[in-house]
Order: C-alpha cells, then structure tokens, then sequence
C-alpha cells in the first residue's frame, strides 16, 4: 500500500516516491554536510552479517523496538547471563523482557561471530544519522519513546514506519524466498470459519527431530483441523530434502490436517478459516499475525524470537507461550485452550483490537504515513 506526501494526490497505483523541492531563485548555498551521514542498517540478531557504517548508503530497517532498546544493556549484561536460576528473572529496565529472553552470545555455535555481531550492530546504531524501525507508533509507543530518548542528544532520527509488508508492492507470494502451494487455500475454503490452526516456524529456524515428532502427535491428537508448513530441511540433520513425516501420522491426520512444504503465508492469515497461528515468533510473522488479526500460540526459538513471543502473551496480550520441553499431551492441551477455551477467545478478541490499530495507522492520515513525511524531512536536511 504505497504513499505518497501528504498534500500531494493520493495514489496507490505506484510505488510512493519523495518528490523533489521546488528550486529559489536564490542561489542555493554549499549543502550542509554531516561527519557521519549513514543509517542503521541492523535487521536482526539472527543475521549472519552486517555492514560496517560507511557502507550503509541508504535507510534500511531495523526489525524490532527491542534490539534497539536493548543494546547497550546486553553489553551490561556480558559474561552474566549464565546461572541457570536466574534465567526466568525479569529485566527491570526492559518489562516484560525476562533474563531468558536476552541475546546471548554463549549460547550460539559460534559465540565470537554473535559477539561481533552485536558489536556490529551497536556500532552501526551509534553512527547513524536515522533508524527506520519496522513497527507503528500505537504497537510500541513506549519502546520508540525509549530509543528516541537515548538517541535524541546525538541527532539520530528514529522512525517508525511499518508493518513494511502492507506498504510493499510486491505482494507476500512475490517476496517469499520460497515457492508457495497454493492448494491450501482451495483446502482452506472448505473449512469452518475460525476452525484452522495454521502452523509455520518460518524459513530458517531449525527443529530437533523429537520436537518435530512431538508437534505432529500433539496436531495429530488435537481433533482440530491444522494446516502445516514443513519445508525442506526443517528437521535439523535432514539435509535439504523433504522432511519425512513420523509413520502413521497422515493417517491418524486424514480429513482434518493439510501438510505443505510452503504457504502463502499472508493469504493464510487473512482467510476466514484461520482462527490461529502457532508461529516461531519472528518479527515478520508476527507483524503479519497482528495484521490479520490473529491470535498466536508462540514457540520462540532463538534471537528476537524470545523477546516476540514474551510481548505477544504479556504486552499484548493476544497470544500465549508454549515453553519448556515439547510432549504430544502436552501440545494437545495447549491447542485445546488456545483454539477453543476462554482464555483463547479473550486473544482473539484483543487480537482483532491490535488489528484494528494497525489498519488505523496505515491510513492515509495515520502515523506511519506522518512518519514518512518526517523520514524525508530528515533525509533532505542531511
């Protein structure tokens, strides 16, 4: 859905361009030139690389508030993130973030790239002239008000303009990594409203093979119909061929389950019959979840995953956690109170609500189109 400027006509039959500033018949004077007119090119604690500040020639999204936020606490933090009691204890100057959920190097494979990694990111924020954070002001106001208080005395502009796959004119099928099955969709259309648990951990994020086991009895036993996306090499060890489902499962999951390598992700989420989401918790399913105004049951793996999660059950509140070693029973019953208990039904209801905020802040005269504005007011004073 692109834009253009406020006070020019609207269109959103192409792609929303900054237009240029009427020339003065002054003569212009020399631009005003910074010592370090670069932007935060940071996506994620999960990449594997990012560029140093003088090679960031343009705006490019940082994924989440939290890695922001967190920064310079991690460092803080470093070398303490190790006692095992202590793990569930919260961060009082990151609520609700728990010690859990912090990046921690020492728990990578390869601990001395993660630790360059976060000094990378740190780096490339402090030698910035802006962040464009893939957010909205009402989903994490106090967040982005934290970022721009500590970034404020040198200058670095923090805008909040997301969720970026509603503004893409790509379309999610033209921007997915993967090739989609579009069969699910005809499957979805004839399922019950709200019936459907679509299950997806995301392109990257890896399983154990009892984990994997445990999550097809727990869908299998459920009773309730599930979409499920299993792409090749989900399964840590299997290689990039298919993953071999556990013998008996598609049996004991005819008429009610539909396994596919990959969905359409965005169009699932919009369907009617979709009434849950059990997702990894990365921030681009879960802005798309929020969107769809679908309540999530949430199973972070590693990197913001955590941190998403823990704001989707105690922030938002319009999905629970699913923690802890993985048991079919135990699957089962979460399902059962997330698809059909009260708890279930209050998410799915504050999930509409979110939902309704998003769209609010992708109008015309929403703050994401005044985050715009003020982007390129900061781009052209550079």
């Amino acid at each position: 859905m692109p834009w253009r400027r406020q006070g020019a006509s609207a269109t959103r039959s192409r792609p929303w361009r900054p237009a240029r500033r009427a020339s003065s018949s002054t003569p212009a004077s020399p631009p005003r030139r910074r010592p370090r007119p670069s932007w935060a090119c940071r996506r994620s604690c999960c990449t594997p690389a990012a560029p140093p500040p003088s090679a960031c020639s343009g705006p490019t999204p940082c994924s989440t508030t939290r890695h922001t936020c967190r920064r310079k606490l991690l460092r803080s933090l470093d070398g303490i993130l190790c006692s095992e009691h202590e793990l569930d204890k919260p961060v009082k100057e990151l609520a609700p973030i728990r010690v859990s959920d912090l990046f921690d190097p020492s728990k990578y494979p390869n601990p001395e790239m993660a630790n360059r990694l976060l000094d990378t990111a740190t780096e490339v924020t402090d030698n910035s002239s802006g962040i464009v954070i893939n957010t909205f002001e009402a989903l994490e106001t106090p967040e982005l008000e934290a970022i721009r208080s500590e970034l404020a005395a040198s200058g670095v502009g923090v805008f909040a303009i997301g969720p970026l796959h509603k503004l893409s004119t790509i379309g999610g099928a033209g921007s997915s990594l993967l090739e989609a099955d579009r069969s699910c969709i005809e499957w979805l259309d004839a399922q019950a409203a709200g019936s459907v648990l679509y299950v997806s951990f995301g392109s990257v994020a890896p399983v154990s093979r009892e984990d994997f086991e445990e999550v097809a009895w727990g869908l299998a036993n459920s009773g309730r119909p599930f979409l499920w996306v299993v792409r090749r090499g989900l399964v840590i060890g299997s290689g990039s061929g298919d993953t071999e489902l556990p013998e008996g499962f598609e049996r004991a999951a005819e008429g009610r389950g539909k396994v596919v390598r990959w969905a359409p992700q965005q169009e699932v989420l919009a369907h009617r019959a979709v009434g849950g989401f059990w997702t990894h918790s990365g921030w681009n399913s879960t802005l798309e979840g929020i969107c769809e105004g679908v309540p999530m049951l949430c199973r972070p793996l590693f990197g913001d995953q955590l941190a998403n999660g823990r704001y989707v059950e105690e922030v938002w509140r319009t999905g629970a956690l699913l923690v802890g070693k993985l048991e079919r029973g135990k699957v089962e019953v979460a399902i059962a109170r997330f698809m059909d208990g009260e708890d279930g039904a209050a998410m799915r209801e504050r999930a509409k609500e979110l939902q309704i905020k998003a769209m609010e802040a992708l109008s015309s005269a929403g703050s994401i189109q005044l985050a715009v504005d003020k982007l390129i007011d900061h781009i052209l004073s550079l």
